[in-house]
């Protein structure tokens, strides 16, 4: 599979984005800080202590890359194969619908923050893996939306971005003791301005079981004009809660149209236009 994945790699002929430059690009697009241990059930917290150390073996390989128009940004090109060897940890995957662990495990976190920068900016998201049918762990300090997350696995799974603008965009990356650091940065400033939102969030059950949903939208806004360029459904989730329902802190719905019904009627008034 690695293998074949590298052939086509070639044969397509991709111009892969892989000059770095240190000196911050002027323009500040986005940013956002991603907390590194959070309380996930009853996972082992050794493996939060050792995803720290494999984001920091990650993080060099990422900061300050610059994807000039054309190209496309490859997180598996630019980290490599993470293996015991060079210092990558055991840590939490998700393995046949459940939580596992393995070397680099939770590395997804990295391109979860690389995705949610990504959203806010006009690159094309060209590779992204999702894993919205199971929520595995109940929140715990949430900044972004359930399920906007990413799904990455050597090197066949891969997150990667096109530059289809004439901009040239840059990542920064770094930690500290608490945070996965990130912004994403720009020659000038984009003409247009990204947001992202949930809407109609709710739990309901259905045959014992209980459920979560939600939807994403994407906007973009012309800066100038300030009019609506753009408005997306990008996912919706319904996935199966796998924790104790005791843990989950709004109500749960008895079914789904109830569910459907309430975030309606919740919309209406407080829900603004994208």
């Amino acid at each position: 599979m690695i293998l074949q994945r590298r052939i086509r790699n070639v044969l397509a002929g991709i111009r892969f984005a892989t000059s770095r430059d240190l000196t911050p690009l002027p323009v500040t697009v986005y940013r956002h800080n991603s907390l590194i241990r959070r309380r996930l059930g009853n996972v082992d917290l050794e493996l939060q202590e050792n995803k720290a150390v494999t984001l920091g073996l990650a993080a060099p390989h990422i900061d300050g890359i610059l994807i000039r128009p054309g190209e496309t940004f490859s997180f598996w090109e630019l980290v490599g194969h993470c293996t015991a060897r060079k210092g990558y940890r055991m840590g939490l995957t998700i393995s046949h619908g459940g939580p596992d662990s393995g070397i680099a495990g939770g590395m997804c976190q990295f391109t979860n923050l690389l995705h949610w920068m990504v959203l806010h900016s006009p690159l094309d998201i060209v590779e992204h893996h999702h894993h919205g049918e199971l929520d595995l762990f109940p929140d715990f300090n949430r900044q972004i939306p359930f399920g906007s997350g990413t799904s990455i696995v050597y090197n066949y799974l891969d997150y990667r971005v096109r530059n289809s603008t004439d901009n040239t965009f840059q990542v920064r990356i770094s930690l500290t003791e608490e945070h996965l650091r990130g912004e994403l940065r720009a020659a000038r400033p984009p003409a247009s301005k990204y947001h992202v939102t949930e809407r109609g969030a709710y739990f309901y059950e259905r045959e014992g079981q209980v459920y979560r949903h939600n939807r994403i939208f994407g906007s973009e806004r012309d800066k100038r004009t300030g009019n609506e360029l753009r408005s997306e459904l990008l996912l919706e989730n319904n996935a199966l809660v796998m924790y104790d329902r005791e843990l989950i802190r709004m109500p749960i719905y008895s079914s789904e149209a109830a569910a459907t019904a309430a975030a309606t009627a919740a919309a209406a008034v407080v829900d603004p236009p994208l």
